[in-house]
Formats: structure tokens, sequence, C-alpha cells
């Protein structure tokens, strides 16, 4: 069993829950700008449900939701 050199006190697992919440808000935020981006994309080309897709935690193409267009790799 590995044995821990730190050990939060209960004041710093405070602190760390509160920065976990604002980490949640902005993730929250983030991804609902990001859907705003592709309904914006989908509407300016007429292409409909058009997302940036995501593979091993990074943008690599965009596609549609039905995958019914190959996936544009834009980089």
């Amino acid at each position: 069993m590995k044995n821990y050199k730190i050990t939060p006190t209960k004041e710093q697992l405070r602190i760390i829950k509160a920065y976990w919440h604002k980490l949640l808000e902005i993730e929250s935020e983030h991804y609902g700008r990001i859907c705003e981006l592709e309904a914006e994309l989908s509407r300016e080309t007429g292409i409909k449900e058009l997302e940036f897709f995501k593979c091993d935690n990074e943008y690599v193409g965009i596609g549609n939701v039905e995958r019914t267009m190959k996936l544009l790799h834009l980089r």
C-alpha cells in the first residue's frame, strides 16, 4: 500500500472542493459556448447538426451527429 506524503487538512479540502466547483462551472460554460458555435456553423453551412469531434480529449475534426458526412480533418 502506497504511503502518501501529503494529506490535506479539512480547511485545505474545503478550498479544493470550492475550486472543483469553479472548474465545473467554467467547463459547463465552455461546452455551452462550443454548442452555440456548432449551432452557428450548422446554420451558416446549411448542414444539420455539425459538431466538433474529439478523440483522446483533443479536437480532431468536424462531422455531423448522424455520421452521414465524412469527418473533416482540418489541421
